[in-house]
C-alpha cells in the first residue's frame, strides 16, 4: 500500500495516534529536540490523518518563517487586517472537518443529512475559501450570511445553512481536543419583523374533495400517495416511507403504524403513532397495497437506503399547482386535515391523528 504525506507522520500508541516528523538538519538549532513528537489525541484514524496534514502545514509554515527570519518577513505587506496568525491555527480545514463529522454522525441519517452538510461547507468555502476551522474570523461569518441572503434565500435557510456550520465545527474542535471555535455563533440575522414567514395555507374543501376525485379517476401511485395524505394528515415522508406491514387494512378499524425505518426516519418522538384509514386514504392504501411488488407501499418513492422525499414533493407539487390554490402545496393537506378535525370535532393538536 502507497504511503501518503499525512501517514508518514503518523504512528499509534495504545491505540492512540501520534504525530511524528523530523526537524531539517539546519533547524535543529532552534529546538530541544530533533524530533517533533505529538498526541493527537484521538483513536480515529480518520481524524489523525486530517489533523496530522494541518500539523504539516503548519510546521512548515514554521519553519518557511524561521528561514526567512534573518531578512524580515517579505509577505507581511499582503496580509489583511482580522487574518488569523498561522502560530495560532491547529485545526483541520472545514472541507476535511466536513469528511470527519459526516463519517461520525452520518452513518444512521439520511442522504439529506449529508447534502445538507455539503452544501453549507460549498457555501462558506465559496465565500471565505477553505481554511483550518480555527481560523475563520467573524467578518467570514457576516460575509457568508450576507452571500446567502444576496442569492434570495430566506432567513429560515441562512439559519440552517449556519446550524449546520456550527454543529461539524463544534463536533470537530471537540474531537481533535480544540479549544472552542464561536466564530459561527450569536450571528445578527435581522429583527424579527424584517423576517418573512411562508405560510403554507390548507387546501379548501372544495379543491380537497376535487383532488381526492382526480386521483380515483387517473388511479397510479403517485395519486395514491396524495390521496393517502388527504384523509391521514401524514406528512410525505410519513407517507412514502411506509412498508407493508405498517398498513393494517384487516383490523376492525384499519389504520396505518407509523414508525421510524432506516431508510426514514420521523421528526420527532412523538410522531410515533397509528393513524386511522376511511375515506379516500383507506381507498388509496388498499389500491397502492394491492399494486406494489415489494414490502415498499410506493416502491416509486421509497427503497432499502432511502425515502425520496424531496423528488416526490417536486412531481406531487407540480401536477397539483394547477389545481389547487396558489400557495398551496402538498404539506397543505395536513393543514386542511387539522382544520376539518377542529370543525367537526373540536380535536386538539395532539388528537389530530392518533388513536
Amino acid at each position: 500500500m502507497g504511503c501518503t504525506k499525512e501517514s508518514r507522520y503518523l504512528f499509534q500508541k495504545r491505540e492512540v495516534w501520534y504525530f511524528s516528523r523530523r526537524v531539517p538538519s539546519d533547524l535543529q538549532g532552534h529546538y530541544k529536540r530533533s524530533r517533533i513528537v505529538l498526541s493527537l489525541r484521538t483513536k480515529s484514524r480518520t481524524a489523525a490523518a486530517a489533523r496530522a496534514v494541518t500539523l504539516a502545514s503548519k510546521l512548515d509554515e514554521n519553519w518557511l518563517t524561521i528561514r526567512w527570519r534573518t531578512n524580515g518577513d517579505p509577505f507581511s505587506r499582503f496580509v489583511n487586517d482580522g487574518v488569523v496568525a498561522p502560530d495560532s491555527i491547529s485545526g483541520p480545514f472545514v472541507t476535511e472537518a466536513s469528511k470527519i463529522y459526516i463519517n461520525a454522525k452520518g452513518k444512521s441519517r439520511p442522504l439529506t443529512f449529508r447534502q445538507a452538510v455539503d452544501r453549507s461547507v460549498h457555501y462558506l468555502v465559496s465565500v471565505s475559501g477553505d481554511k483550518p476551522i480555527d481560523a475563520y474570523v467573524r467578518q467570514d461569518a457576516n460575509k457568508l450570511r450576507d452571500a446567502i441572503a444576496a442569492k434570495g434565500l430566506s432567513t429560515a435557510t441562512i439559519k440552517r445553512t449556519f446550524s449546520v456550520i456550527r454543529a461539524l465545527v463544534n463536533f470537530t474542535s471537540k474531537e481533535l481536543g480544540l479549544p472552542e471555535i464561536g466564530v459561527f455563533s450569536s450571528i445578527y440575522f435581522g429583527e424579527p419583523e424584517e423576517q418573512i414567514r411562508t405560510i403554507r395555507r390548507p387546501v379548501p374543501i372544495k379543491s380537497l374533495r376535487h383532488v381526492q376525485s382526480l386521483c380515483r379517476e387517473i388511479n397510479d401511485e403517485p395519486r395514491w400517495l396524495i390521496a393517502l395524505i388527504s384523509d391521514t394528515g401524514l406528512r410525505l415522508s410519513e407517507a412514502a416511507g411506509l412498508i407493508i406491514h405498517d398498513v393494517q387494512l384487516r383490523a376492525a378499524q384499519p389504520y396505518l403504524s407509523i414508525r421510524p425505518h432506516p431508510w426514514r426516519r420521523l421528526k420527532t418522538r412523538g410522531s410515533e403513532r397509528m393513524v386511522p384509514l376511511v375515506g379516500t386514504s383507506l381507498w388509496a392504501a388498499k389500491a397502492a397495497v394491492a399494486a406494489t411488488s415489494n414490502k415498499f407501499v410506493f416502491p416509486r418513492y421509497c427503497d432499502e437506503t432511502r425515502c425520496k422525499g424531496n423528488s416526490a414533493s417536486a412531481a406531487l407539487n407540480k401536477w397539483l399547482s394547477p389545481r389547487v390554490p396558489s400557495g398551496c402545496v402538498v404539506h397543505s393537506f395536513r393543514h386542511s386535515f387539522r382544520d376539518r378535525l377542529r370543525e367537526g370535532e373540536g380535536a386538539d393538536d395532539r388528537e389530530i391523528v392518533s388513536f
